[in-house]
């Protein structure tokens, strides 16, 4: 077993006011044939949040991924405060949904950008910074979003969701969630511009019930991570890359991960 790297582990029950995460939230996680799953675009904290303003930010691309086959639902997306793509299951199997959104735009002021740096465990752009004198510097940023949701339809696991889809910043578990029960561990793997992230911090959040659980990990040196399923409910794994930009208008880029599931007693 690999050695975990574990900073804290909290409970929470509310959202904080810094609302980084993003991802996608399904009305539930198994579905049988012919069900239809209506997901919501979700922006918060402590997997418990709002819903995304499609006023100010856009999507520019959804996929459907089952086996070999994806499907583009970009032309499907409603631009609603929640209830934002409808799908209906034909096939049964593992079904993973992907989401990149547009570049935004934030600026902030040097303290409080440099308190969200230490709190997302950007730690070369912390230094980088402080070799430049401008820990004290306003910082302009373009983010992105890169999430993905997994879903299982019927019986029989589908194992494409292990392999990666190429995108700038992606959660690629090693097993598919829906194989594994409560007791059995889970091994996910980051990439960022195709290679393997080593000692990146990965926030894996599980919800049960109206009570969240927070674990801060960091990647061995391939880009994996291995922690326990140890509980069943809903869980998100997120992590968040930054580097200089190498576009006009901000100081920096940023690169949003996040990967849904769930696990439930009767899954494996």
């Amino acid at each position: 077993m690999k050695r975990l790297f574990c900073m804290a582990v909290v409970a929470v029950v509310c959202a904080t006011a810094q609302a980084h995460e993003f991802w996608l939230q399904p009305q539930k996680y198994l579905f049988a044939v012919g069900e239809t799953a209506v997901i919501d675009f979700k922006v918060g904290e402590n997997f418990t949040g709002e819903d995304w303003d499609m006023k100010r930010h856009k999507v520019e691309q959804l996929s459907l991924h089952k086996g070999t086959a994806s499907l583009d639902l970009l032309p499907t997306v409603h631009a609603t405060a929640g209830k934002n793509v409808a799908y209906p299951f034909a096939q049964a199997g593992t079904h993973q949904f992907f989401l990149k959104s547009n570049a935004a735009f934030i600026e902030l002021e040097g303290e409080k950008f440099n308190a969200y740096l230490k709190e997302d465990g950007i730690d070369e752009i912390v230094e980088l910074r402080t070799q430049r004198n401008e820990s004290a510097t306003p910082a302009r940023e373009f983010y992105t979003r890169y999430a993905k949701l997994l879903v299982q339809v019927g019986d029989g696991t589908t194992p494409h969701v292990t392999r990666p889809l190429g995108a700038l910043h992606e959660i690629v578990p090693q097993q598919n969630p829906y194989a594994l029960k409560t007791g059995d561990y889970l091994t996910v793997k980051v990439f960022y511009a195709g290679k393997a992230r080593p000692h990146a911090l990965v926030k894996v959040w599980t919800k049960r019930n109206r009570t969240t659980f927070l674990q801060n990990l960091y990647t061995e040196n391939d880009g994996t991570l291995t922690f326990p399923i140890n509980s069943p409910g809903e869980w998100m794994v997120s992590s968040v890359k930054m580097v200089p930009s190498a576009k006009t208008g901000a100081d920096y880029e940023s690169a949003w991960a996040s990967l849904v599931f769930a696990i439930n007693e009767s899954s494996k």
